[in-house]
């Protein structure tokens, strides 16, 4: 038999309404609190959470929406969202959009229908541009990517200048003929796009770039492609961990001796990265800190609605490996 409130305050030889003040964290003495708590624990009894956030506009819940949680890059910032969330007594709903902008619009939707406090979003670059913020009844702070319309807190790389440093660093080393492989879906891909341009522009180089669906499969197919054409680069920079890990897939199935006959460098500080011989030049994004701000930053926005909107734009660090060694 399914026990209810009212068994809960029968045991306790309370009201109801004190055991749903208990329940709500509302005002009671401590003595009150421990004999209802304790009434709970012999009941079994368990509160209807749906029930509780129909009649509360704080659910102490926030959504995290990635755009593919295989990402280690997601899964670091994820786990250091989680980690504040949880110091902060809130609950996180994540979900996976797999780069989709319908996934995303669908899981905007569950996040009204539960009542979020607020949402943390990697957003495709169609959904960036065209959000209504305001409509959604909740704050968003973006992560990693953000339209140029997008009316909301974020925490971001600074992509341009990444992006041109890993050019520099490669020129430096000798090479001339560097191709760029840049995501497809999100202003990220496009920001980096746009720093690997300006750098190659500046040495007075062509700047050689490919589009694609951010994921390991389609970079493989593209640089396999890509490597069999005249002209092909002598040095090949990949705009995210995916990109990088198929660009290498493709290299070694070709039998091409990295960097021997190809030089790669790209983004994320994957653990893989390092193993790989030779290890791959990267930028190393501060993962952590991301996940950390965003998650601070919604707790103030929380706290403080009409406060200024606020962007947070964080340096990665060039992590130089043998992947991009001065060529012979």
């Amino acid at each position: 038999m399914t026990t209810s409130i009212k068994d809960v305050a029968l045991l306790a030889g309370v009201s109801v309404a004190t055991v749903s003040r208990v329940l709500g964290n509302g005002p009671v003495s401590a003595a009150l609190r421990a004999k209802v708590e304790a009434a709970v624990a012999q009941s079994g009894y368990r509160p209807n959470l749906s029930a509780r956030r129909l009649r509360s506009q704080h659910t102490h819940t926030i959504g995290l929406i990635v755009s593919d949680i295989r990402n280690p890059f997601f899964t670091s910032v994820s786990r250091a969202v989680e980690d504040v969330a949880y110091r902060s007594g809130m609950r996180v709903i994540l979900c996976n959009t797999d780069e989709n902008p319908d996934k995303e619009a669908m899981y905007l939707r569950l996040m009204q229908e539960e009542r979020v406090s607020g949402v943390i979003f990697a957003a495709t670059r169609a959904t960036a541009d065209s959000l209504d913020v305001a409509g959604l009844g909740f704050p968003v702070v973006m992560i990693d990517r953000a339209g140029p319309s997008a009316r909301c807190d974020a925490v971001l790389l600074d992509n341009r200048t990444a992006a041109a440093e890993l050019v520099d660093h490669l020129i430096g080393r000798g090479y001339r003929r560097i191709g760029g492989l840049f995501g497809n879906t999100s202003s990220t891909g496009a920001e980096r796009h746009a720093g690997f341009q300006e750098a190659m522009e500046r040495a007075g180089l062509a700047a050689a770039a490919r589009f694609v669906a951010p994921s390991a499969e389609a970079a493989q197919a593209a640089v396999a492609g890509w490597l069999r054409e005249a002209g092909a680069p002598e040095a090949l920079i990949a705009s995210n961990g995916l990109l990088l890990l198929g660009a290498v897939k493709a290299v070694r199935a070709a039998g091409i001796a990295v960097p021997g006959e190809l030089a790669l460098a790209g983004f994320d500080n994957d653990s893989w990265t390092e193993l790989a011989d030779p290890g791959m030049t990267v930028i190393e994004q501060p993962v952590d800190e991301i996940g950390r701000a965003a998650m601070e930053m919604l707790l103030e926005r929380l706290q403080q609605p009409e406060r200024p909107l606020r962007k947070v734009v964080l340096a990665g660090r060039l992590v130089a490996r043998g992947s991009s060694r001065t060529r012979n």
